[in-house]
């Protein structure tokens, strides 16, 4: 299988990036990655790119200008407030779609990819987090209207803390779209996988970000926090940088997926899939 034909669409999904040392990876890698595997969308989750939570127009458009054509959030999108407005005015940063529809911002884009239009949306989960509305009929809805706009290549980020609740995702939508990748948790999981109708599924692609810490947090701050049970000032872990994610080729004219390939790499690294 040529999966480097004109036929196959590639995406590139980079795991929630945290804070300056996630940006500064990913600076230095994005362009090698998409060369070397002739990506074609470029999507990441930026919700942790203000130090650690949140986002910025600045940070915003600083991963714009490196190459990333979508940005998908979950919860903590919402912790800076002056970010409400750069969320409505710019379709491409996207927030979770099962939000009141009163809150600001898009929970879907569709992009131009050669011609092909690919959907891209953002859903959170219910389990251990804001019981919003239900991401299961909210997926529903929103697939068939993208199906009405002849839009038949679409990737989910399901932003989600439970693995049973992304696992059922995967299912829920299997030959509906073309992936379900995970997001949220910060470790990346070993379950990459084509479901037996043709949907891409990774329970969770990982994160970017320092790797000595606790899922990007300073290791000293979290473990007292475990301990006191009190809460403590949020600090970026410091060490061991590095670039998380996955790779989706999907069929041109099936929309459905060839391969998912997860990387987990560091500045050091030459880049290679696993």
């Amino acid at each position: 299988m040529n999966l480097l034909s004109s036929d196959t669409i590639h995406i590139l999904y980079i795991a929630d990036i945290i804070g300056n040392e996630g940006y500064d990876i990913t600076s230095s890698l994005i362009q090698d990655i998409k060369q070397k595997n002739h990506i074609h969308l470029t999507i990441a989750n930026g919700e942790n790119s203000a130090s650690g939570k949140g986002m910025t127009a600045r940070i915003a458009h600083a991963f714009f200008d490196i190459g990333i054509d979508v940005i998908t959030s979950g919860n903590h999108i919402w912790d800076k407030q002056k970010f409400n407005s750069v969320l409505e005015e710019n379709p491409r940063i996207l927030r979770p779609l099962n939000y009141p529809p009163i809150c600001p911002g898009h929970g879907t884009y569709v992009a131009d990819v050669e011609g092909d239009r690919v959907g891209v949306i953002n859903l959170q989960g219910r389990s251990f987090m804001y019981p919003i509305d239900c991401p299961f009929r909210c997926a529903d809805n929103e697939i068939s209207q993208l199906k009405s706009e002849d839009v038949h290549h679409v990737i989910v980020d399901f932003h989600a803390e439970a693995t049973a609740e992304k696992v059922a995702m995967g299912w829920y939508l299997d030959g509906r779209v073309s992936a379900v990748i995970g997001s949220h948790t910060h470790v990346q999981t070993a379950d990459e996988r084509i479901l037996p109708e043709g949907t891409a599924y990774i329970t969770d692609a990982g994160m970017t970000g320092p790797f000595h810490s606790v899922i990007g947090m300073d290791k000293d701050v979290a473990i007292q926090r475990f301990i006191s049970q009190l809460p403590s000032h949020y600090k970026v872990g410091q060490g061991d940088i590095k670039c998380c994610g996955v790779i989706v080729s999907i069929d041109k004219q099936s929309g459905k997926s060839k391969s998912i390939s997860r990387f987990q790499i560091s500045e050091q690294d030459t880049f290679r899939k696993t």
